[in-house]
């Protein structure tokens, strides 16, 4: 299965329904002039009749702009206790296909500009997530579809590289600034159990998500990894999976939803956040994470401890070279990672997905992955996923005589006398099914060996699954 923009859900045009753009303002303005609920049905039926109507690209886009102007109208009574009549539900969900379906037409029509892509798919994202919002303040389900294209959106944001395209929209309550974080607002709202929220507490919180957002991240799924988090299905009709539910899709649209750096940025201080909005966070945070919070128990730590940053330092580490370290504080321990706190001037050198190896005391050195990371005053908190096994120095070559590229192998004991072995090295150094020629520490001889294709991968480094003799 692909995900493609033509499975986003809009209505079918309606050839023999034109409708004349030229007084569009004037019956806007003609319907604010009408009580509340009588004005807010005649926008709704205007723009019902607009996403049905065929019409240039401009001529849609101009009259979503008016018609966004009039949501902010309308909105103004539900932005608290007052909870929405099921037009203006309507509206929202209205509103979301206008925009979906001009980004249709930007897709199907030339090359867009980032920016101009970057602000149709956060449009789109945004009255999909007043729809959710509308739907959870009547305690309503909200439809399948919402979801479906909410992935999607995001999807198509993720392969155009506009998800970070800063847009400023004056709505209430404040959605986030991209459409990232947008997305992202709405995952941590249908994951907060809003039908347990009291009335009026659904737009508190979902405005007090909006700065912290976009610190969460969708990364990579991978079936052997070990680290917390929900599962997102890119092509389910659900924010996340079930903490139950075991992943069945495509590996390419699973997405781990990492929160640690979300969840340090909770605890620091915030001058424009209320404190009704402080305790409704303290209060949700824990459904973020399912009932089984963790899958490893964590120990609180203050220790001292020392990383090897990067695949040639750590190959050079364990060859004993004595490459740069860096230190850092181990703020809390389990069996699966640990949460470290290391100066600020780190940071350009450990992104997400880089590969680090941790010395403490005299213990074994342990091979692990950057999962997520947050800046604040303190400095660098990084949370880091550990790599069980034996990291040994490795020399691959595409033919026995030239140059050498550095590898770190992973060895983990299996059941019986065997080993899972795996192989890490820089992103895009060698292609998948090469042939190349592998050395070990210590051993003279080169084995053969066809690379199969990665079961991980970061923009630093891959690893590639290997079976040796």
């Amino acid at each position: 299965m692909t995900l493609d923009i033509l499975r986003l859900e809009v209505p079918d045009l309606l050839e023999d329904n034109a409708t004349s753009l030229a007084d569009l303002n004037e019956h806007l303005a003609k319907a604010r002039q009408q009580p509340h609920d009588l004005g807010l049905q005649q926008v709704l039926s205007l723009l019902f009749r607009l996403n049905r109507s065929v019409m240039t690209l401009l001529e849609r886009q101009r009259a979503l702009q008016s018609l966004s102007d009039e949501f902010r109208h309308y909105s103004a009574p539900y932005l608290t206790d007052t909870p929405p009549p099921s037009l203006f539900v309507r509206l929202c969900g209205e509103l979301a296909i206008g925009f979906k379906r001009l980004l249709l037409q930007i897709l199907q029509g030339r090359q867009p500009s980032r920016p101009h892509l970057a602000w149709c798919l956060y449009m789109a994202q945004h009255f999909l997530a007043q729809n959710l919002l509308r739907h959870i303040q009547l305690y309503q389900e909200p439809p399948p579809s919402l979801w479906r294209d909410s992935h999607l959106l995001y999807w198509l944001g993720e392969h155009q590289e506009c998800l970070d395209e800063l847009v400023a929209a004056a709505f209430q309550p404040p959605p986030a600034s991209s459409l990232r974080g947008l997305y992202q607002q709405m995952l941590l709202l249908g994951l907060s159990n809003p039908s347990h929220l009291a009335t009026g507490e659904c737009p508190l919180l979902f405005g007090a998500l909006a700065p912290l957002a976009g610190l969460a991240r969708l990364l990579p799924w991978n079936e052997n990894d070990e680290a917390e988090g929900p599962i997102v299905d890119l092509t389910e009709s659900q924010p996340c999976l079930g903490y139950a539910q075991k992943p069945e899709g495509n590996g390419d649209y699973l997405r781990r939803f990492e929160l640690g750096a979300l969840l340090v940025a909770l605890h620091e201080p915030a001058p424009l956040q209320s404190s009704a909005e402080r305790q409704l966070l303290e209060r949700v945070q824990h459904h973020w994470l399912g009932h089984q919070q963790r899958r490893h128990q964590r120990a609180e730590q203050d220790v001292e401890c020392t990383l090897v940053v990067g695949l040639l330092a750590i190959h050079a580490q364990l060859l004993e070279q004595r490459p740069e370290h860096s230190c850092a504080q181990m703020l809390d321990l389990s069996p699966g990672g640990a949460r470290l706190l290391c100066n600020a001037d780190q940071a350009v050198h450990l992104p997400v997905g880089q590969l680090v190896l941790v010395l403490k005391d005299i213990s074994t050195p342990v091979l692990a992955l950057v999962r997520w990371r947050h800046l604040n005053a303190e400095g660098l908190h990084l949370g880091l996923s550990f790599l069980k096994g034996l990291p040994r120095p490795a020399w691959l070559r595409r033919a026995p005589n030239e140059k050498t590229h550095p590898g770190v192998l992973q060895s983990t004991p299996a059941p019986g006398s065997s080993w899972h072995h795996g192989v890490w090295l820089a992103t895009g150094q060698f292609a998948a099914e090469e042939q190349l020629w592998l050395q070990l520490s210590g051993a003279h001889k080169q084995t053969i060996l066809q690379l199969p294709a990665a079961n991980l991968s970061t923009p630093s480094v891959t690893r590639h699954p290997l079976r040796l003799a």
